[in-house]
């Protein structure tokens, strides 16, 4: 294979990557002076942005630890294509030194015809024409597996190219996220604490509002059905994580992002989903908001950037954002885009007793509001 061809193998696997990971606008610093709802949407637009950068590292992650996999399995077809095509060659060998001592310059009907004894001969004859077999048999096998080698190795080199590309494109989106963390702290530190509790307080108040708004169009339905056994799982699962941090890039045990909540949530149910959001929005069932029941998957903005697991009567658990923990929140905290449901053929249990839930449970700001800041964390 051309180094020319390996190049453009190597574009095309991580061409996806390369597509989510569009350059983000930079974020200028706040005019402190600005109306609180004006500084409040800029927060809102930073959070969203990190959680974009997020989830597309996850993604590429995900890419990069199946690439991975599937070099070591093809090294190890290709250690085991070499060991074959030895054996073959050496067989090979021993039956053309054996052709060589047996060679007579008579041919088998010449042979028969000065024959003493015909029937020996002819025994004879069945004889080499058995070995003339088997030497086809070893060469055409000494054929496929000198092909099988030079093509697994072709694949073992363009896996391993294709592994490096992926791990150099994880970490240029792990520095956009950093950029982006790094974007939301300067904002918040240019903040007064007055100005933090401000917006605060006007984002409950969004949050109520939608959540009102959401609630009294009866998109949600008039009542909530029980969970599947395994969506019953994934909520205690979910529940059994309130108040741990969220720390982008991670899916516990000790944090997690949003979807990394979501993915875990399920995984321990028994029921594996993809990593990310998107991938969960794209990949898993849809389901209408007034079927909605517990252990569904709640996705929120147009490009399926945050996740959250649905608890029942408009609530959902939650990792909301950097500089947050894991929390019970209304469904409306973010705009709605739809909602998934990782097992649409399983029934609902006939009778269900949901998990307590700590009143702290849904303290603090779902937009990670306050005086807790978000930190850059040192992934690698």
């Amino acid at each position: 294979m051309s180094g020319r061809f390996l190049r453009l193998a190597c574009t095309a696997a991580v061409a996806a990557a390369q597509a989510v990971l569009a350059p983000l606008p930079a974020l200028a610093a706040p005019d402190t002076a600005r109306p609180v709802a004006e500084l409040l949407t800029d927060l809102q637009q930073a959070y969203r942005q990190t959680e974009q950068a997020t989830e597309t590292y996850n993604a590429t992650a995900e890419r990069l630890q199946r690439q991975r996999a599937e070099a070591t399995r093809l090294d190890g077809e290709l250690a085991i294509a070499r060991r074959s095509l030895h054996a073959s060659r050496t067989e090979a060998g021993r039956l053309a030194r054996q052709q060589y001592q047996n060679a007579s310059a008579l041919s088998p009907y010449v042979r028969l015809l000065l024959a003493r004894d015909p029937q020996h001969a002819l025994d004879e004859g069945h004889v080499i024409g058995e070995l003339a077999r088997e030497r086809a048999k070893t060469v055409g096998r000494l054929t496929d597996d000198e092909r099988n080698q030079a093509d697994l190795a072709r694949r073992a080199r363009t896996a391993l190219d294709t592994q490096l590309a992926l791990a150099e494109q994880q970490k240029k989106q792990r520095d956009e996220v950093r950029t982006r963390l790094s974007d939301v702290e300067r904002m918040l530190v240019s903040l007064t604490p007055d100005q933090l509790t401000a917006l605060a307080d006007l984002e409950k108040t969004k949050t109520a509002d939608a959540q009102r708004t959401l609630t009294t169009s009866g998109a949600l339905g008039t009542a909530t059905p029980p969970p599947s056994p395994a969506g019953d799982r994934a909520v205690r699962y979910a529940v059994q994580q309130l108040g741990k941090p969220y720390q982008w890039g991670t899916a516990g045990p000790v944090s997690y992002d949003c979807s990394g909540l979501t993915s875990q949530a399920w995984d321990h149910a028994g029921t594996p989903i993809p990593r990310t959001s998107q991938e969960q929005w794209a990949d898993l069932p849809h389901v209408p908001l007034n079927r909605l029941r517990p252990g569904d998957l709640v996705v929120y903005f147009p490009e399926a950037t945050h996740v959250a697991l649905y608890l029942g009567d408009g609530r959902v658990v939650q990792a909301p954002r950097p500089g947050a923990k894991i929390k019970v929140s209304p469904i409306a905290a973010n705009p709605i885009l739809g909602a998934v449901r990782p097992d649409p053929k399983a029934g609902s249990l006939a009778t269900y007793t949901p998990p307590v839930i700590p009143k702290t449970a849904a303290e603090g700001s779902d937009e990670a509001f306050g005086t807790s800041q978000p930190t850059v964390p040192t992934a690698t």
